[in-house]
């Protein structure tokens, strides 16, 4: 084993790299392994099977929500209506006062 007291922090960062690459390839290796076992066990009993490749990133391009409410102290905040009421609007609900008033039109 390694004494990592001796190395500088230059060197336990390249091992700690080719640590990660060294397991990625691995695991890449094994689900390549696992993949080709599935499909193989599959088209034994007559079944195709379809595996995504779950490295790959979803993009999830959720467009902005605009504001349905605005404060009538401080026109620069606002609130969608989504998620927790902020401080500004909670004070007014507190206050009595109905959530309807404070709609952006």
């Amino acid at each position: 084993m390694t004494d990592f007291n001796n190395l500088s922090e230059a060197e336990i960062q390249a091992l700690i790299d080719n640590a990660e690459r060294a397991l990625k390839e691995k695991q890449s290796s094994k689900r390549k392994e696992v993949i080709a076992q599935i499909k193989e066990l599959a088209a034994s009993i007559g079944v195709t099977v379809e595996i995504h490749d779950a490295d790959k990133k979803i993009d999830r391009k959720g467009g902005k929500v605009a504001a349905r409410y605005r404060n009538p102290a401080d026109a620069s905040q606002t609130w969608t209506g989504r998620g927790l009421a902020p401080k500004w609007m909670q004070e007014l609900l507190a206050a009595g006062r109905d959530k309807a008033e404070f709609e952006i039109k």
